[in-house]
């Protein structure tokens, strides 16, 4: 049998995201390995995104996006409802309606035009798979957190893909079948999916799914400079990149920042980029920054409080750190921290904003109870016997080589 046209030739790679960094961060790890590998990468994403996608190094290739009158009429509704009904409306409304049917006329003409020969998508951007699968072009699904959360979201999309379906002239029900048997390129040690409790049954068994990891440069690690007792152990916080752009959330920083001020430790909290933050009155064990690189803070930490988003879970994780985690707003944080408690990695804070108050006690017990820092370097090897990116590129080519036509 002779070599698939992936190790013989350059290939076309299209990425296609939304406009979130936690859902770009995994996405933006293969694009770069496949353009190490000498094929042509481009992303897909709105034109808000084309900084970021620039910063990475990777050719941008915008598309619309909602009006906001559009977007702001969905997000103002989700004041009146409860948590897993605001996710819910989010899923089906935003990503399932509004970013879909927005993108898809500029998605389409991309996948037309330029005829890539495989298409890696951000399993929120539902545009990049209408076009592939209409035009016939092999679709891998880049997971941006464990598998339960990509089968809750096919669970509130039916009737979105529906409506795709149609704009794309395919039978009902072409897209959910295919979301749903698409392969899986996923960052999410097997252990991490199992403790979320995803099924290893007939939903799961139609798909193919790769893990792989990203590289990273392990070195001492680097503070922004000296505050508090250096004997101390050091507690990295961080709320995400969101948090900080919503008013309701903004208190979390502040009350977290007092919860921890008596403890003997350093505090290093940064406020994420979505918004300013003006904390008063920080403690004196405490330094506030709005980023620092967490490649520089992972070695350093002792534990790590989030919000159970994704790519900070993940990096700590892969340094085997112990995390508290306090969900705040979206699915894949309450998910993220159910499978950060059931493996014996860290804790969870129930509550929301308002739980502050258990912050201390929890940041005590996972940095007393040598059991947390045990279990977080076990999932720390098994995800550094994960192979690299660059590693699994030969696999999206045997993808494409067995989708593309005879």
């Amino acid at each position: 049998m002779g070599r698939g046209r992936w190790q013989t030739a350059e290939m076309r790679v299209l990425c296609s995201t939304t406009a979130g960094e936690g859902h770009f961060g995994p996405l933006r790890v293969l694009a770069q390995a496949c353009r190490a590998a000498g094929h042509e990468v481009r992303v897909a994403a709105p034109a808000s995104f084309a900084g970021t996608v620039q910063r990475a190094g990777l050719d941008h290739v915008p598309f619309a996006e909602p009006s906001p009158e559009a977007m702001h009429a969905v997000f103002a509704s989700l004041a009146r409802m409860s948590t897993e009904q605001a996710n819910a409306t989010v899923m089906a409304e935003v990503f399932g309606r509004l970013d879909a049917q927005a993108a898809f006329p500029d998605v389409q003409r991309m996948v037309r035009t330029w005829r890539p020969d495989v298409v890696l998508r951000d399993p929120a951007e539902l545009a990049s798979l209408a076009a592939a699968q209409a035009a016939g072009i092999a679709h891998i699904e880049v997971a941006i957190a464990v598998a339960a959360l990509m089968q809750w979201g096919l669970e509130h999309l039916p009737d979105p893909l529906a409506e795709l379906d149609e704009v794309t002239g395919l039978t009902h029900g072409t897209l959910l079948q295919a979301a749903a048997a698409s392969p899986v390129f996923t960052m999410v040690p097997e252990a991490m999916d199992r403790a979320a409790g995803h099924s290893t049954g007939t939903a799961s068994a139609v798909r193919d799914v790769v893990r792989f990891r990203a590289r990273h440069e392990t070195g001492p690690g680097r503070l922004p400079c000296s505050w508090g007792n250096p004997d101390d152990p050091l507690v990295y916080v961080t709320f995400g990149t969101v948090a900080g752009g919503l008013d309701y959330l903004r208190e979390v920083f502040t009350a977290t920042l007092h919860a921890l001020s008596a403890l003997p430790v350093r505090v290093l909290l940064t406020t994420g980029a979505g918004g300013e933050v003006a904390l008063a009155d920080v403690p004196g064990n405490a330094h506030v920054e709005q980023f620092w690189p967490q490649d520089d803070l992972m070695p350093l930490a002792a534990a790590v409080v989030s919000h159970g988003g994704f790519g900070t879970t993940m990096s700590a994780l892969s340094a085997g750190v112990p995390q508290v985690v306090m969900p705040l707003f979206s699915t894949d944080q309450y998910l993220n921290a159910e499978a950060v408690s059931a493996m014996g990695a860290g804790v969870t804070i129930h509550g929301g904003p308002d739980a502050t108050s258990a912050m201390a006690a929890a940041v005590s017990r996972v940095l007393s109870e040598s059991s947390f820092r045990i279990r977080s370097g076990e999932i720390a090897e098994q995800i550094a016997a994960l192979p690299e990116a660059t590693d699994v590129v030969d696999q999206i080519g045997r993808i494409t080589d067995t989708a593309a036509p005879n």
